[in-house]
């Protein structure tokens, strides 16, 4: 089985983005694309009825009216859907002519969803925000934690624009689980002919420079134009300061490891780092 890349669809002012950066990661990696759009489950008067409490027993005819009323609503959610899906579907056709595009339309949670296609997919790509969150930077999308908490699978996170990247920044720390970051930078063909800024934060020891040299080598024989950088200071800031001075496009993190780096992504400061990165981050796990 032909493992994919899996975009989550919504209706927010992402969702281009998602569907550019997927239509991207999927020419590059040579893999087929599935653009998954789910529909929330909606209460129905049914699961919640207080009619009787508040004396409105006898008046079913109101109640099968807005019986009525749900099953239209649930009837044009879904041909939202579809409709929104073909869309995206259209546009991933033209982006990546030579990639095999499916679509996919489901029911219940967003991460239930993705769990179950896990298996199968090799990147699952989805927005900063979602169409339900505040369009403030400082909001982020209600499912993204709990994506990363979840999935065991690499995930591209866009912004609300997405540009094909051209210099990476990598957060690296010499653990064995940043290093099997870098071996999967390595070997893939995502991010062949890249420049990637590949940053420590540290006081520069000679453990930290050895570190560092390994994962510039691995890269550059992985075909990516590898440069790096010891960088002192709080994790966050630096590497956010950084990418800004360096005009970063895309930003690497690993969801992994007790390191330093892996607090970045645990709890409170897995939004507070999305939040100050305007670039789209690649999370591996």
């Amino acid at each position: 089985m032909e493992r994919q890349v899996l975009a989550c669809i919504d209706d927010s002012p992402h969702a281009l983005a998602v569907c550019a950066a997927a239509s991207w990661a999927a020419e590059r990696i040579g893999a087929p694309l599935e653009l998954m759009h789910v529909l929330g489950k909606v209460q129905e008067l049914g699961e919640a009825d207080a009619s009787g409490q508040i004396g409105l027993g006898s008046r079913e005819h109101l109640r099968e009216q807005l019986t009525r009323l749900d099953e239209q609503r649930a009837k044009l959610t879904q041909q939202h859907g579809r409709e929104l899906l073909a869309a995206a579907q259209a546009q991933a056709e033209r982006s990546a002519p030579n990639t095999p595009v499916s679509v996919a339309l489901r029911h219940g949670e967003l991460v239930e969803a993705l769990s179950e296609r896990e298996a199968r997919t090799r990147l699952v790509v989805l927005g900063k925000r979602g169409e339900s969150a505040d369009a403030a930077r400082e909001h982020l999308g209600s499912n993204l934690e709990r994506v990363v908490r979840t999935l065991h699978t690499p995930i591209l996170v866009t912004p609300a624009e997405f540009h094909a990247p051209s210099r990476l920044l990598l957060a690296f720390d010499g653990s064995q689980t940043t290093r099997k970051g870098v071996e999967m930078i390595a070997d893939s063909p995502l991010l062949n002919g890249l420049v990637c800024h590949v940053v420590t934060i540290g006081a520069g020891t000679d453990d930290q420079r050895a570190q560092l040299d390994w994962a510039l080598n691995r890269l550059r024989e992985g075909q990516v134009e590898a440069e790096g950088r010891i960088l002192a200071g709080d994790v966050d800031e630096v590497l956010a300061d950084y990418a800004d001075q360096q005009q970063i496009d895309l930003m690497i993190m690993g969801a992994y490891g007790h390191s330093r780096i892996r607090h970045l992504l645990v709890g409170s400061t897995t939004t507070a780092m999305l939040r100050q990165v305007r670039s789209a981050t690649l999370i591996l796990r």
